[in-house]
């Protein structure tokens, strides 16, 4: 926005709201006495607005006003709970939203969720403009297309915050962020706002659950089915009915779970979730490229995915039979080990086998994707043997969790200033080695010294993006169970023959 003061910020605020059907032209005094009691405004004089930047800009506005009247610290975090706080003003209390969600609803479940995500947006739930920074590209792998995503949504975490939550109350409310007690919450230095935070509830498998939008979203419309009672995650006969009651709901979505066990799950096993969407990634469009049939399931059809990980897919019109077939392969994977190949269900009692399960709907045939897992450890492998070769870990060290088993790399921020330094790097052939910010590449960028000879500078940001996604590749080779070569193929097949 130009140069403008708090009134005109406000007005185009409130514009933008209206504009939005957050609000009617009804509701403009009483919103703006909201916002001048916020913003400690004891007059009001109101201005011409022609036109306004995005939300963003506004808020952004707004609240460097707050900072400087210092009605909040000069902080990300401080700066995040007031424009959320602000944003809450604009959105309808929670029956409003689920009345509008159920009218739409009845119309189609496409047409509630096209509102609901427009809706999450327009509130800033959903933080589009953060979003949009993040840095996007596809790598044409031997198994279908990867997306690679490197992550700059977030806000980095401001040394002022770390420091005044150090020494800040501990608080136990609400329990996680995944808590239905998040909604309409004021935040905190620790715990994030949601005064602008609308879940809609569901049923699923006669439990109260919530469904939401991921506020910084990885792919089209990432949402969130959440259970309202704070339990952790638990990969059970029952998951496969909860994740075929939400499909049944939204057919247009797919929906996954996290493994639950450590290493190989999410970053929040204390609360049983899902995570869904609308986006069809790599791993549903991969083949199948062995078929089996199962003993008294007529009618499902499996067989092995072409993946790099380790894939069975499961599906057909009998929805019941399908959850009793993906069960039996669940408790089978469970108690199974091939110590030929390092796969131990249990060591001193400790269970390492699970599943990352993937359902979706085409047409009136069910699909369930059952991601082989196992989180065993050793001396030489502390974050777990089927996970990324340590190697690798200059590109992507974390947890291989839903997201990136279907074929999307969430990759860290800090890689969006280094392509520009390794592209130019690689046309130099320079020794990295000594570098204080990119020596943990040093390795793999002498192999890329080697590979590509000579580099024209334009190429080059090209050239390692597209070796960043081979790095991906690979993590997935790493975190599958059974390796795509003959040994590994062997022994995948010996468990499918348990199983027939």
């Amino acid at each position: 926005m130009a140069e403008t003061t708090i009134e005109t910020a406000v007005q185009a605020l409130i514009d933008y709201a209206v504009a939005k059907s957050l609000i009617t032209e009804d509701d403009e005094i009483c919103v703006r006495n909201y916002l001048m009691d916020m913003l400690k405004l004891e007059k009001w004089e109101k201005p011409s607005v022609k036109e306004y930047g995005s939300v963003d800009e506004i808020l952004d506005e707004i609240v460097d006003f707050a900072v400087e009247k210092e009605i909040i610290p000069q902080s990300n975090a401080w700066r995040d709970l007031f424009d959320t706080r602000i944003m809450g003003v604009f959105t309808g209390m929670p029956h409003e939203v689920n009345a509008r969600f159920k009218e739409k609803y009845a119309k189609s479940p496409k047409a509630a969720t096209d509102w609901y995500y427009a809706y999450s947006e327009d509130t800033n739930y959903v933080r589009k403009g953060r979003i949009a920074k993040d840095i996007r590209w596809k790598y044409d792998s031997e198994y279908g297309q990867l997306d690679i995503t490197i992550n700059r949504s977030k806000p980095e975490k401001d040394p002022r915050d770390i420091a005044a939550a150090r020494n800040a109350a501990k608080v136990s409310y609400p329990a996680c962020m995944l808590c239905m007690e998040n909604t309409g919450f004021a935040g905190t230095l620790t715990h994030p706002a949601r005064q602008n935070l609308r879940p809609i509830p569901m049923t699923i498998h006669g439990d109260k659950w919530g469904f939401q939008y991921s506020p910084y979203g990885y792919y089209n419309e990432h949402c969130i089915v959440f259970n309202s009672e704070h339990i952790p995650m638990k990969i059970d006969a029952e998951v496969f009915g909860k994740l075929f009651d939400i499909t049944d709901m939204l057919p247009h979505y797919f929906v996954g779970s996290n493994a639950d066990l450590p290493i190989v799950g999410g970053s929040i096993l204390s609360h049983e979730h899902f995570q869904g969407g609308h986006y069809t990634f790599a791993m549903e469009n991969a083949p199948i490229e062995y078929e089996f049939a199962m003993s008294g399931f007529d009618s499902v059809k499996a067989g092995i995915v072409k993946w790099p990980m380790s894939v069975i897919r499961l599906s057909g019109k009998d929805r019941a039979e399908l959850e009793r077939a993906c069960d039996k392969i669940l408790v089978a994977w469970r108690a199974y080990s091939d110590e030929s190949v390092g796969i131990y269900a249990f060591t001193d009692g400790v269970p390492h086998n699970t599943i990352t399960p993937i359902a979706r709907r085409h047409g009136d045939e069910y699909e369930c994707d059952l991601v082989l897992r196992n989180n065993i450890t050793s001396e030489e492998r502390p974050l777990g043997i089927f996970h990324p070769n340590p190697s690798l870990h200059h590109i992507k060290k974390e947890n291989i969790g839903l997201i990136e088993v279907m074929g999307l790399a969430v990759l860290p921020a800090r890689l969006a200033n280094e392509i520009k330094a390794l592209g130019d790097a690689l046309v130099n052939k320079t020794d990295l080695s000594g570098d204080e910010k990119l020596s943990g590449h040093a390795q793999w960028m002498n192999e890329l010294y080697a590979k590509y000879t000579a580099v024209n500078a334009d190429d080059a940001e090209n050239i390692i993006k597209r070796e960043i996604g081979a790095v991906f590749e690979q993590v997935l080779l790493d975190a599958g169970v059974y390796k795509r070569n003959d040994e590994g193929k062997a022994a995948f097949l010996r468990f499918i023959d348990s199983v027939k």
